[in-house]
């Protein structure tokens, strides 16, 4: 269900597929937009048929138009900073950034002004907007690539679900010390906090359930180059993971890396999403660091 935006609404015309449904289906069975979110809507009269406050009860004919009041001005999610990121896609509901190497994605406390959301909302600052640009997920500081912010409210509500329930597939390149044996395996080890080491994960058996599909795609020089799926979304998952099969990522001394790097090489490389809001899905890619490009293009592929 494609729409278009004008102003603060985004219009959509019924398809013969969602021919029959009411405002409230399209909202709560479709979208499935939190309910707070929806009763205010209806309150405010602020969802329109044809230009005129909707009928929510009233089943919707085919190539009717019904506008939602998605782009209502709030507070950016970080103040807005100088310079914006490199931007790998972007719609009026998400954009996907790039993030570097040694950057936090969001501000921890206000004086933080270094981040990618501070640089992202300076980005959507730059075409006049103030919108409450939020991250949907985020990337441990040392690790790069591809991270997803919503553009409104109801994009951030969706995406973030879709998330939760696994729709939104994230494949990361990691670069572990060693030959990891198998060519393609599945860690489904639980990750709980680290008592003795505040800012560590680690492997317990009263952890929170974490799954990692890993491919091995090349070794070289003493590296396994891996191509890893998250199923679940732990804190340093990935990190943990490849440390307790004896491979932790190189440069990532907190798990027992090696030094041959100043941070971990772990990339995440892909998100394949579900557009809520556009009938397609869409996949980014993050262009890889060169360490890691070197061994995707290289001779030693397993």
């Amino acid at each position: 269900m494609n729409g278009i935006r004008k102003g603060t609404l985004y219009t959509i015309q019924i398809s013969e597929e969602w021919t029959g449904l009411t405002v409230e289906n399209i909202l709560s069975a479709k979208w499935r937009l939190p309910k707070k979110m929806i009763h205010a809507w209806r309150m405010e009269k602020a969802v329109l048929q044809d230009g005129k406050a909707a009928d929510w009860r009233r089943p919707m004919k085919k190539n009717e138009r019904l506008s939602f009041p998605f782009f209502q001005p709030g507070p950016f999610g970080a103040e807005p900073v100088y310079p914006a990121p490199a931007i790998l896609y972007e719609d009026d509901h998400m954009l996907v950034a790039d993030k570097p190497p040694g950057m936090k994605t969001h501000p921890n406390s206000p004086d933080e002004k270094d981040t990618l959301l501070n640089g992202v909302c300076y980005h959507v600052s730059l075409a006049g907007e103030t919108l409450p640009v939020r991250h949907v997920h985020r990337l441990d500081e040392g690790t790069s690539g591809a991270v997803l912010f919503a553009k409104h409210e109801a994009a951030y509500a969706v995406l973030s679900r879709l998330l939760e329930q696994k729709e939104i597939f994230r494949t990361y390149y990691a670069l572990a010390d060693g030959k990891v044996a198998k060519k393609s395996g599945t860690i489904t080890k639980p990750i709980g906090k680290d008592r003795y080491h505040s800012s560590r994960r680690r492997i317990s058996s009263n952890g929170q359930t974490a799954v990692t599909h890993f491919k091995r795609i090349a070794v070289q020089n003493g590296k396994s180059l891996l191509e890893c799926r998250l199923e679940t979304g732990r804190t340093h998952q990935i990190r943990v993971h490849l440390s307790s099969i004896g491979h932790p990522i190189a440069g990532d001394t907190l798990y027992g890396g090696s030094r041959a790097f100043k941070r971990p090489m772990l990339h995440a490389a892909k998100l394949t999403i579900p557009h809520p809001f556009v009938n397609d899905c869409v996949t980014i890619s993050a262009p890889a660091p060169a360490e890691i490009k070197m061994l995707l293009h290289s001779t030693f592929f397993e």
